[in-house]
């Protein structure tokens, strides 16, 4: 877990970069006043604590043909460690899966995946994910419409800083 040792300004930079990680490094330092040394000096400690992980570009699956969005139940017949990590290995390699999920409940992972087609569902439910190790259940929800997306953390800068004054 990691140590939150974050102040006000270190809010303000993650929310700023949240909304836009291409935002110049003077634009940043300008907007939370900070100088541009200052600024490389938080990025740097962000960076080597883990609280920043990467940068990237959101990219929207639609337009490169991702039409459907499923989310994908997987229950395991066998729990013992190497058939756990057999089936967690495999889903490293399915390109389709965005995100894997290890859960309680009545399924044990749940995957985001995105397909082109029904065709496309079909091909990767068949030759993909039921072949990998140690499928005993697979449940499949398509989704009918995102109402809700975002990959930006909560970071409530107002909230946790008000009790400080």
């Amino acid at each position: 877990m990691i140590q939150n040792n974050l102040d006000k300004k270190d809010y303000e930079l993650l929310h700023l970069l949240q909304e836009n990680s291409r935002m110049t490094n003077a634009e940043l330092a300008r907007r939370i006043d900070l100088s541009p040394p200052g600024l490389q000096k938080r990025l740097r400690k962000l960076e080597d604590s883990g609280t920043i992980t990467q940068y990237t570009a959101l990219v929207d699956r639609e337009a490169l043909g991702y039409d459907m969005l499923c989310f994908v139940q997987v229950t395991l017949r066998r729990h013992d460690p190497e058939a756990v990590m057999a089936f967690r290995d495999a889903v490293q390699d399915m390109s389709e899966v965005l995100e894997c999920y290890h859960q309680t409940g009545e399924s044990d992972y749940l995957l985001k995946v995105i397909i082109h087609n029904r065709r496309h569902l079909e091909q990767f439910l068949v030759n993909t994910l039921t072949p990998a190790p140690n499928i005993d259940k697979v449940r499949t929800s398509l989704v009918l419409n995102e109402i809700k997306h975002t990959t930006a953390v909560p970071l409530h800068i107002e909230n946790r800083f008000a009790l400080a004054k």
